[in-house]
């Protein structure tokens, strides 16, 4: 099923979500020591592997890091090829200061924000939307 396009859609009907917990991003030579159900999202590149998964597994694998963010999925389903979503809400989260990190699925975006940032991206978002 193809995801929605249409940026005027996509806005009203983006529904964030705050996932509980606190993520990490870390970079790693090698991630065949880590179970994969611990693994949010890998990426790999010329230097390293980023891998994001939750701080207290980070931990557990003594992982470094350098923050700590929340995870906001927008619930609507955006198709690869929509235009103007992302430069819609990271303009709306940078004119308040809020970095975020973004990760398109193929049914979802994710956001990631400083976890102080939470609540103020969440609001930022849903208001977006109304």
């Amino acid at each position: 099923m193809p995801g929605e396009t249409d940026l005027s859609v996509l806005l009203k009907t983006m529904k964030p979500g705050l996932n509980p917990g606190h993520y990490v991003f870390c970079t790693v030579p090698d991630f065949s020591n880590i179970q994969l159900e611990n693994i949010i999202c890998l990426f790999k590149e010329k230097e390293a592997n980023t891998i994001v998964m939750d701080q207290s597994i980070a931990d557990q694998y003594h992982l470094s890091y350098s923050a700590v963010f929340a995870w906001i999925t927008l619930e609507v389903h955006s198709s690869l090829e929509a235009v103007g979503l992302t430069a819609a809400f990271s303009t709306a989260l940078s004119k308040e200061g809020i970095s975020c990190n973004v990760i398109a699925a193929y049914f979802h975006d994710h956001i990631f924000v400083h976890q102080k940032d939470a609540a103020k991206a969440m609001k930022i978002l849903v208001d977006m939307s109304n």
